[in-house]
């Protein structure tokens, strides 16, 4: 079924088109007609799989054929989602997706000034997205009401109703409409943060679930190499020069890894970008937006800046240093293998990560695939021999795992 046979408005067709999409994604396919018939949804799927455009196209559409003039009366929509680099990002999906409509959107987040939010507000606005810090402050402030919110959706729902955030949702539904749609979205989600969803909508809600068993895309291949704490900056350093077109996120655990992995990449002349969260927003949306143009092929980030970023054309995510939590495994890779796009995924895990790699293949159900390296690749590496890259290695271990393969079968 392409998106032309649908019965949503034709602006929103046109946009569609001009942006590339003609057939809907799994996601979409079965969370759309929900949506539009004004169901609770508790959606679940894999990064990469056009869960923003899911509930965008419905809520969109709606809202339009609900209006007879741009004139706006009130907020009709809130997203909610727990990063400002994620408001950002979904803030541009909704404003593309309006074109031509009759829809008003915007992005609320902090770290920027408010006055000009707060025109934007008082212009009137049909479908706000936001994090809950701003837009608690403007609520407070008296220049945000929520009473004609028919439309509640939550991006990245677990991290939404994780600890910090579950009474945030809580006092936010008391302040809208009894009758309200609820809609949740997220790529994960443990037994304990279902509950909670599970709580904030309906009881006839749908759920919707694709590839439980695998929460991680298919497109991309999953690679782990033991390398000790301190060598892990030579494997970087040896890999980004060995493949110097390739797009590469990085991703460490704190902010102060952050910055040492970037000097540690300055000191031999690899140029890098790196952001956390106590860089300020403006620095934070310059920093995307030269990693997404391609001015700079490398970004070094922490968690912050895994949850649903779509950045175009990554090829490679390697995860400097495993995650604490397993989950945010999931999100990181889901950076590359996005679309129809094939990825690679790496991870650097020494002696004392190895738990949490027992951790992370629990998750995804299955082992990830060991890159072989003796003692000789090692020292040839610290050393930065070009004798034998990454890429051979992986290829090695494929033709050793098929062989493995091949033995069992026999």
């Amino acid at each position: 079924m392409k998106f032309e046979q649908y019965f949503i408005s034709d602006a929103i067709k046109a946009n569609l088109e001009s942006l590339g999409f003609k057939r809907p994604t799994d996601i979409q396919f079965k969370a759309i007609p929900s949506i539009q018939k004004g169901e609770d949804v508790l959606a679940i799927a894999q990064t990469g799989t056009g869960k923003t455009a899911a509930f965008a196209i419905p809520i969109i559409d709606r809202i339009h054929r609900e209006k007879s003039s741009k004139r706006s009366y009130g907020i009709r929509c809130l997203v909610l989602v727990p990063t400002r680099e994620l408001a950002a990002q979904i803030g541009e999906v909704f404003a593309k997706l309006s074109r031509h409509t009759k829809v008003k959107t915007f992005a609320l987040y902090g770290g920027v000034e408010q006055d000009a939010q707060v025109k934007k507000l008082q212009e009137g606005l049909d479908i706000l997205v936001a994090t809950p810090g701003r837009m608690f402050d403007l609520i407070k402030q008296g220049f945000l009401r929520l009473e004609r919110i028919r439309i509640l959706v939550l991006d990245e729902a677990d991290r939404m109703l994780d600890l910090g955030f579950i009474e945030d949702i809580e006092a936010i539904k008391k302040k809208l409409p009894q009758k309200h749609q609820t809609l949740f979205f997220s790529a994960t989600i443990n037994p304990e943060i279902k509950k909670l969803a599970f709580s904030q909508v309906k009881s006839s809600a749908i759920r919707i679930q694709l590839s439980p068993e695998d929460p991680v895309s298919k497109n991309v291949s999953h690679h782990v190499i033991f390398v000790e704490m301190d060598d892990k900056r030579f494997f970087l350093e040896r890999y980004v020069k060995e493949h110097p077109k390739d797009k590469i996120m990085v991703f460490v655990r704190t902010k102060v890894r952050a910055e040492r992995v970037a000097k540690a990449m300055d000191r031999v002349d690899i140029p890098t970008l790196f952001i956390h969260g106590d860089k300020d927003q403006e620095e934070r949306l310059a920093t995307m937006q030269a990693f997404k143009t391609g001015r700079c092929r490398m970004l070094i980030a922490t968690d912050v800046s895994a949850r649903g970023i779509d950045i175009p054309d990554v090829q490679v995510v390697i995860n400097y240093d495993l995650p604490d939590v397993a989950e945010n495994y999931v999100h990181r890779v889901g950076r590359t293998g996005r679309g129809l796009n094939k990825g690679l995924a790496i991870s650097f895990c020494s002696t004392e990560e190895q738990d949490m790699l027992k951790a992370i293949e629990s998750l995804i159900g299955k082992p990830v695939s060991r890159l072989s390296m003796d003692k000789g690749v090692y020292a040839q590496t610290l050393l930065f021999s070009q004798e034998k890259s990454l890429e051979e290695l992986i290829a090695s271990q494929e033709a050793f795992d098929a062989k493995k393969k091949k033995k069992k079968k026999n």
